[in-house]
């Protein structure tokens, strides 16, 4: 169904080709995810397909692509949208219609598909990603995950012989991301539709591939196998991976219900023991204050008696459905929002109407879309702004930018940056001006392992000098690692404001793998339970 045949890739202006002598077959009916660290060339692999590369992005391609029998050298992106649907990782970038259910049949109108057949796979694709309740809604109204439901579920209705998708689940919330998983097993396994994609959040995805494609990056081959061999070596690896490493179990575990068979002997090992964990107790003073706010969209409620207070020194999760309201209590938190009740206070003083300049000193927000930060022409010069904006001393914001993501050239253009590194760079912007309180939506989309490893490092860092964050996330295992407190956040209300091991082993649908492995004891991370063994 798919092939590359000696595929070579080099961006216009690149010293070194991204994809170099690439050879890979994925026949029909199969599910297969593409794993490798941020950069390495996962994104470039998956628009090969469908023809973006190189008909849209320009450079040198060498060798032959081709899905179906068509060769995508020949044939671009509108001669294989009857074969192909790509969903990126920014869906709303995607959207040509104003609202859910035209976006929908969008794709069956361009391909001239008839109207009693548009309409049932509407309503079809509507049940199948759980759309139903949205399918009058603006897109504007959407959260990030509602967005992206839409947006798989506009490629879904043109039934493509190939899906391809670009972190599907980044912007969805636990359950949310099972549905979609679900429905693309359905769709691979009754269908027999060849589904390729890529994830960093492989903790979700692996258990569900036929196989593997380790995308190392630097030009280097391909790594092409089972789940399970990819896992045993892969640099990425989920935490179940990691505890199985850890277990010396073999095979290594690629579902908790796999893993749970096999930790009978570790949970007795650990039986005795207690994970250290930071403290919990507020440890500075208040440096922001939320009391009943409401915040209404028209006839929408998205907040209501929202009650909240964050402390110097803690950093903070916020967990909840897709359009649970957290994204919303973040723009009132940094003032862009009025609330319609309540009031929201920051060192002291309310954030909304004051200038962004002067509230920017107190709070930074770095928003699920990190393009909307960046403007500048090159990476440096991003940085360089940032520096004089801030009043940082010149090099602080490149500084946390390598720190974050290493190895990238300061005249690189940020649009040519991948998601992952974008975002690193909308980090370090927002952090030059080291504002006491740091608000993060969806702060590891596009993110790998490594680069979460030290997005954590520099959060624990913050949280040590006595900065607040508070972080919007469905990544559970972030959570686990960084965050002391959980706020979860149901229908605009706060349902559950605790200590993080509380919280989130009490839930189903937000407990980390390593909490579900060894429930019922309340171990949240691989390094808890190393640590706990060594000592």
């Amino acid at each position: 169904m798919i092939d590359f045949d000696r595929v070579t890739f080099t961006y216009p202006g690149a010293p070194h080709p991204t994809l170099h002598d690439v050879d890979l077959h994925i026949p029909e009916g199969e599910l297969c995810v593409v794993v490798g660290r941020t950069g390495s060339g996962k994104s470039t692999l998956l628009r090969a397909v469908n023809g973006l590369v190189p008909h849209f992005t320009g450079g040198l391609l060498a060798g032959r692509v081709s899905v179906a029998g068509r060769d995508t050298r020949t044939h671009p992106p509108r001669e294989l949208a009857d074969v192909v649907g790509l969903v990126g990782q920014d869906p709303a970038a995607g959207f040509v219609t104003d609202a859910v259910e035209d976006e929908l049949a969008y794709a069956m109108e361009s391909l001239g598909i008839a109207p009693a057949v548009m309409r049932r796979r509407v309503e079809d694709t509507l049940d199948l990603l759980g759309l139903v309740e949205l399918r009058d809604r603006p897109l504007g109204t959407l959260s990030g995950g509602q967005q992206q439901r839409v947006a798989i579920g506009s490629v879904l209705t043109a039934h493509p012989a190939v899906l391809v998708l670009d972190e599907p689940t980044s912007a969805l919330d636990p359950p949310a991301a099972e549905e979609v998983l679900a429905a693309l097993q359905r769709l691979v396994h009754d269908l027999g539709m060849t589904v390729l994609l890529a994830e960093h959040r492989l903790e979700r995805v692996v258990q569900y591939a036929d196989r593997v494609v380790h995308v190392p990056g630097d030009g280097a081959l391909l790594e092409v196998d089972t789940p399970a061999r990819v896992m045993a070596a892969a640099p990425v690896f989920p935490p179940v991976v990691g505890l199985g490493r850890l277990a010396g179990w073999d095979p290594l575990p690629l579902s908790v219900r796999d893993a749970r068979r096999a930790a009978g002997s570790l949970r007795d090992r650990l039986t005795d023991r207690a994970p250290v964990r930071p403290r919990t107790t507020p440890p500075g003073g208040v440096v922001a204050e939320v009391r009943g706010l409401a915040v209404t969209y028209g006839p929408i409620v998205a907040l209501r008696s929202v009650d909240l207070r964050l402390h110097h020194g803690e950093v903070v999760a916020l967990m909840g459905r897709n359009g649970s309201g957290k994204s919303t209590l973040l723009a009132a938190l940094v003032g862009l929002l009025k609330p319609s009740g309540g009031r929201v206070t920051v060192g002291g003083r309310a954030p909304y109407g004051r200038p962004a300049k002067e509230v920017v000193r107190e709070v930074g927000l770095v928003p699920q879309e990190p393009g909307d930060l960046l403007y500048a022409e090159t990476a440096a010069a991003e940085c360089a702004q940032a520096d004089t904006d801030t009043g940082a001393p010149a090099g602080t914001t490149a500084a946390i930018f390598g720190r974050l993501a290493p190895g990238i050239g300061g005249g690189t253009h940020p649009r040519d940056l991948s998601e992952g590194q974008r975002l690193c760079l909308a980090l370090a912007v927002i952090m030059s001006a080291a504002p006491p309180l740091l608000l993060l939506d969806e702060p590891t989309r596009g993110l790998d392992y490594t680069a979460k490893a030290r997005l954590v490092e520099i959060l624990r860092g913050l949280a040590a000098g006595g900065g607040a964050v508070l972080l919007a996330t469905h990544d559970v295992e972030l959570v686990a690692e960084v965050a002391a407190r959980t706020v979860v956040l149901a229908e605009g209300e706060v349902v559950s404001d605790g200590p993080t091991g509380d919280v989130v082993t009490h839930s189903p649908g937000f407990a980390p793998q390593v909490s579900k492995v060894l429930a019922p004891q309340r171990w949240l991370t691989v390094d808890e339970v190393a640590k706990a063994l060594a000592g």
